[in-house]
């Protein structure tokens, strides 16, 4: 049993209330005062939060949303987090104004003790206080014991816990920690047990998703459904049940349904920036160019003022913002290509100085040249970049293959990529999902030697001399490397019915038509792209009839 050190009394309790109005600071300081508690310090902004928590450690911290200056309230507590001001056994309370779900969802991810809605009421206050410090009397051994992973300990803590009538009220808390523990054992079976007891005793929607999990962790796949459509149906449970499913679909292999479930989870939660790192890594190996952009863009919205804020943030937009600029229209190109400028003249302005950005730079610029079919002055920018540096950052080096590809230079991009695989290790989310991607852009770049936007001009030439059989072949690529572009879906729609015309269709053509009909049938097409749609397909279909 690991040796639990006591538990300071009362009267030596440190708490910090972090909030701009000295009203709410007043009020609180004054309920804790009133319980016995003197070691009350306030901080109006982040940074003086910070340097407190440097020099004290402190058992009680209150956090405003709304603080002023340089943070949030989520940022600086995720920030404290990170660093180790905040322990299992440290009560956090979460104060705000705004009670939106997208909010209250991103404060649940942080599952503070308790959340507080401003205003504050004085005799409120002072009740919610006396409940968190029994709380955290009565639970101090089991959460420290969790927080030093020692979960067999804290499973014989909670079941000793479970056992006295005394500590009845505590007992939704001691059973979830016990469900924890039991997950992070991986004694899945005993898990399942655990929750389902749990579920015949009470509604809790964290028993529910507690036993999705655990059915997920067995394959058990069928029974885990059923239960996970009745849990996204309801507020409380939606949230984390995306989270598992996403989870589980990713750990079989499934990128695509693992994307669209991430996407639901991103939009109820918007400020989680791992998740919607995440679902940057699935857009990719999903071809999807616009959900790439909407990723990073909230990465680096969000990110702002965080510890995850970087400059690097601004290159990943503005490389997501190249990937789609080469696989929409002229004009949609344009206008994007114009807001990624002003993006990296910002860039430049501010981060250039910074070790080893320079080059990052040049390679953009690089890219951005070949997508103006400005491919020498491109050439000569990248003479210089064949390097893998380890040290630069994966997006850094993948934009090189990108670059060496886009200029012609395909052996050096492919034996960038080769290095890169080298170089991935780990059997995390990230390193799962990047080594799939460099394996479908190793493939993709061998056999296909043209973006999506290049490879629809080339394929609309051959359409105006008559050439379907290489129109098609083109578009087959491009829709290959941009299988979500409904204009490039139209355009093979359109070849095929030439085709159909001509010669008929072979089984591989067939399969396109099924591919196209499946793609356009739930796209937002506007009026005149539905009525070309239904006149491609009418005419193959007489065609078809005609031929049989």
């Amino acid at each position: 049993m690991i040796k639990i050190p006591a538990q300071a009394p009362i009267s030596e309790l440190h708490v910090l209330v972090i909030d701009g109005q000295s009203l709410v600071q007043d009020t609180i300081k004054t309920a804790f005062l009133e319980v016995g508690i003197e070691h009350v310090r306030c901080a109006q902004n982040a940074f003086y939060a910070i340097r407190l928590c440097e020099h004290i450690r402190f058992d009680i911290i209150l956090v405003a949303f709304d603080v002023r200056s340089d943070k949030d309230g989520f940022n600086l507590l995720e920030e404290m987090r990170f660093k180790g001001f905040i322990a299992k056994t440290t009560s956090v309370i979460f104060l705000s104004a705004d009670t939106s779900p997208e909010l209250v969802n991103c404060v649940i991810e942080l599952q503070p003790d308790d959340f507080w809605v401003k205003p504050l009421d004085k005799y409120r206050v002072a009740q919610r206080i006396n409940h968190i410090l029994k709380i955290k009397s009565q639970l101090y051994r089991l959460n420290y014991c969790f927080d030093h992973q020692e979960y067999p300990s804290a499973i014989y803590l909670a079941q000793r816990q479970l056992e006295d009538e005394s500590l009845a009220q505590y007992r939704p808390q001691i059973n979830r920690l016990i469900g924890r523990c039991l997950f992070n054992l991986q004694e899945y079976a005993d898990a399942e047990a655990f929750y389902r007891t749990l579920l015949k005793e009470c509604d809790y929607g964290w028993v529910a998703v507690g036993l999705v999990r655990t059915l997920l962790r067995q394959d058990k796949i069928v029974e885990a459904q059923a239960l996970a459509d009745d849990l996204l149906e309801r507020d409380d449970t939606r949230f984390a049940t995306y989270d598992a499913l996403t989870e589980y679909y990713i750990s079989q292999e499934d990128y695509e349904k693992g994307y669209e479930l991430i996407k639901e989870a991103s939009k109820l939660a918007p400020r989680n920036i791992q998740r919607h790192r995440k679902a940057w890594d699935l857009a990719r190996l999903n071809h999807d160019p616009m959900g790439q952009y909407l990723a990073t863009q909230n990465m680096a919205k969000y990110a702002k003022n965080s510890i995850h804020d970087s400059p690097e943030l601004i290159l990943n937009v503005i490389r997501a913002g190249i990937d789609l600029a080469s696989t929409v229209s002229t004009t949609q190109a344009k206008n994007l290509l114009a807001e990624t400028e002003r993006k990296l003249l910002n860039v430049q302005q501010e981060f250039a100085h910074i070790n080893g950005f320079k080059n990052q730079l040049i390679v953009i610029q690089a890219r951005l040249l070949s997508l103006k079919d400005k491919k020498q002055q491109a050439e000569k920018l990248m003479q210089e970049q064949a390097q893998v540096n380890s040290w630069h950052s994966v997006e850094d080096n993948l934009d090189k293959v990108k670059a060496f590809h886009e200029i012609g230079q395909r052996e050096q991009s492919l034996a960038i990529l080769e290095r890169m695989k080298e170089q991935m290790n780990g059997n995390d989310f990230t390193n799962q999902v990047m080594a799939e991607y460099l394996e479908q852009e190793q493939f993709e770049r061998t056999e296909i030697h043209h973006n999506p936007k290049e490879l629809a001009e080339m394929a609309s030439v051959h359409y105006k001399n008559k050439r379907f059989s290489p129109a098609y072949k083109l578009l087959t690529q491009a829709l290959q490397l941009s299988p979500k572009n409904t204009n490039i879906g139209l355009s093979l729609l359109k070849v095929l019915t030439r085709l159909a015309q001509d010669d008929g269709l072979n089984e591989e053509q067939e399969s396109g038509l099924k591919h196209c009909k499946t793609l356009l049938k739930t796209a937002d097409l506007s009026t005149q792209q539905k009525l070309k749609q239904a006149q491609y397909l009418d005419s193959i279909k007489q065609h078809q009839a005609t031929r049989y």
